[in-house]
């Protein structure tokens, strides 16, 4: 019994086919179907929904096997009308659109689509173990069950307060398990709540039966799994109606992903499990249900994988199917894209098995013998590949190596590395200049923004820096204004960093964080967490802010004397000053000269020469008894007086000329 009956849309859904576990069914993260050969080791088939990108596929459930004398099923299997073997065939697939798709191996085709029941995202799907119904649980908290004989819903009812995260129908058909947060058990005739169990906090991921003994025997036992719960809960469904705790517990290295289990017929027949944990880890587990035990039960043995290499890392196991006998387990491994599958011998006495694996040789030698239905296109020089600028897009790992030969042969451009593409991008080169059409402004910040998730999504330090070196405050609003939501706090926390860094990428990195300011302030006020998240933010511009305030001081103090020092040295510096006088007045005699010369003077109406005349000879004459004085004084000024007296000699010559 391969119980996944509805993973979480947290993980991607991954389920082996029921008894003969020919085939694996996995979705992965670019939405498409594939189904892989568990014997061969090959592709089998890949189914691409057609809205694979907007109705992702959240979980997977596969059909009973049936025989092809079985009525409802002949159709289907003309080309196998003469054998009776049981074959595993049809697949359900829920959908985040609300949709139901059934897929046919037989045909490898879609078989027909199950719409128009739910208003919200189907989380899980389980079979009726007899009859040809489907049961489906959804984020709207119902409950549908279709007929798959006219694609119509038979029943729906509501099943919960919240979304319906998981079902599981019981062996013999009668009962129906289904979990929100509260699981119940639904009699299927009526479709009335048989019994309620309580116990978990968080959303259940996983049910799954551990018994097939009827309900009122005391036997029936079922085991369940929820989100960040690292224990698997066994609950008892007693004839008393006291099965309000849970019996058993088995302890986990974390969440439940992916189990498989084969069911106890008998009291005497222990419940054999393979658990496949969200880290990558299996723990298998082998216990007698038979009444309650407080004691944690942990795995009789825990196996993992790790890679070849110096530095071994660990390979994460994808799901695990139980063998036949105890020691055998077919293992699932890798990448989602590319699972490796591989039945191992385990020696269960032993506690902790690491078992080391070289993926890429298996992943080489598994492509090699690939003959299935998948064609890969042979690209030419011609051709033009156009990438998807959406970010998280992964890549596909490469082609087997007869096709890739095929290529060579074909074509002659030799295709280029991720690291070589970018080299190649230049940044820096697209500008919209005025010659420039109005579109390559748009174009290169749309193209900024998808680099900018692309490179905070891979922490690729060399996109990051290639966006940030930009300077220009317009394309800078833009970008960040054309980021979406999620791509915020992370461009924050790549600012954050590199803000502590040296102070010229800091000047860069202020105007990013003003344009994240600016245009998502309210996303940012909304987080609940905000305090904590940006708290290094805080500390930081709070350092780097604690001086500002006595630098300014410094820089003003500084600035004046500055200012100073520049005033007194320019005052120095002057030169090509013109020292002759502009005016000049010559005076004849002292100060007291003139205030006697001025006592002597005749009135001004005076106008006779000989009056004038008289006034000069007694100028002279007073002028004669100071310098007689002056030499009396000053006996040193004797020479100049001389001269002065020879000076007065003519002009008494002169006087008596006149």
């Amino acid at each position: 019994m391969a119980a996944d009956g509805g993973s979480s849309s947290l993980q991607l859904p991954c389920v082996f086919s029921p008894k003969s576990r020919q085939y694996l069914a996995l979705c992965a993260q670019d939405g498409r179907l594939r189904i892989w050969n568990t014997d061969s080791k090959t592709l089998h088939q890949e189914y691409v929904p057609s809205a694979h990108l907007s109705a992702t596929c959240i979980c997977i459930a596969w059909g009973p096997c049936r025989t092809v004398k079985e009525g409802p099923q002949r159709k289907k299997r003309k080309s196998e009308a003469g054998q009776v073997e049981e074959k595993a065939d049809l697949l359900a697939m829920g959908t985040a659109a609300g949709t139901v798709l059934i897929y046919s191996t037989t045909k490898g085709a879609l078989h027909c689509t199950l719409d128009g029941g739910h208003s919200g995202g189907v989380n899980c799907v389980q079979w009726h173990p007899e009859d040809s119904l489907l049961y489906s649980g959804s984020d709207d908290t119902n409950i549908i069950e279709w007929d798959l004989q006219t694609g119509k819903p038979r029943s729906k009812w509501k099943a919960d307060r919240a979304a319906v995260t998981s079902l599981c129908v019981s062996p013999d058909g009668k009962l129906l398990l289904s979990a929100g947060q509260i699981i119940k058990m639904w009699d299927l005739d009526t479709k009335e709540v048989y019994r309620k169990f309580t116990g978990h906090s968080t959303a259940v991921t996983t049910l799954c039966f551990a018994t097939t003994r009827p309900p009122d025997s005391n036997g029936l036992y079922f085991l369940s799994g929820a989100a960040h719960d690292r224990l698997l809960s066994v609950w008892q469904v007693r004839e008393d109606g006291k099965d309000k705790n849970s019996v058993v517990s088995f302890t986990l290295t974390d969440e439940p992903q992916h189990i498989d289990l084969v069911t106890s017929n008998s009291k005497e027949e222990a419940v054999r499990m393979a658990v496949v944990c969200k880290d990558g880890q299996l723990h298998l587990f082998e216990h007698f249900l038979n009444g309650p035990c407080k004691k944690p039960f942990s795995p009789s043995c825990t196996v993992q994988m790790s890679d070849t290499k110096d530095s071994p890392m660990p390979i994460p196991l994808l799901a695990a199917a139980l063998g036949a006998d105890k020691q055998t387990v077919l293992l699932a491994y890798g990448a989602h894209l590319q699972p490796v599958m591989e039945r191992v011998e385990i020696n269960t006495a032993e506690r902790h098995i690491c078992l080391t694996r070289d993926v890429q040789t298996s992943l080489s030698l598994s492509m090699e013998t690939t003959v299935s239905k998948v064609k890969t296109p042979i690209v030419n020089a011609k051709s033009r590949v156009l990438v998807p600028g959406l970010p998280g897009h992964q890549a596909l790992v490469k082609g087997s190596s007869q096709a890739s030969e095929k290529r060579k042969k074909d074509t002659d451009t030799k295709e280029l590395s991720i690291a070589e593409r970018l080299g190649e991008i230049d940044l820096s080169t697209v500008s919209a200049g005025k010659g420039a059409p109005k579109g390559t402004a748009s174009l290169q910040t749309d193209n900024f923004a998808v680099l900018l998730v692309q490179g905070l999504e891979s922490s690729d330090a060399n996109i990051l820096n290639k966006v940030f070196q930009t300077r220009k405050e317009m394309v800078i609003k833009k970008t960040v204004s054309r980021l979406p939501l999620p791509a915020v706090l992370p461009l924050v926390e790549e600012i954050t960093k590199r803000l502590q860094g040296h102070p010229f990428t800091a000047v860069l990195m202020v105007r990013w964080l003003k344009a994240v300011l600016m245009h998502h302030t309210s996303y940012l006020a909304s987080l609940p967490d905000l305090v904590t998240q940006l708290g290094v933010l805080y500390h930081m511009i709070e350092s780097r802010v604690k001086m500002f305030h006595k630098l300014s001081k410094l820089h003003g103090k500084l600035y004046l004397l500055m200012t100073q020092v520049a005033t007194s040295d320019s005052s120095n510096t002057v030169q090509g000053v013109d020292h002759t006088a502009k005016l000049v007045y010559e005076e004849e005699s002292s100060d007291e000269e003139e205030a006697s010369g001025d006592e002597g003077l005749p009135d001004d109406d005076s106008e006779n020469w000989e009056e004038d005349e008289a006034k000069e000879e007694n100028m002279e004459e007073e002028e004669e008894l100071a310098e007689d004085e002056e030499e009396e004084d000053d006996p040193d000024s004797r020479k100049d007086s001389k001269a002065n007296g020879e000076e007065d000699m003519d002009h008494e010559n002169e006087s008596e000329e006149e």
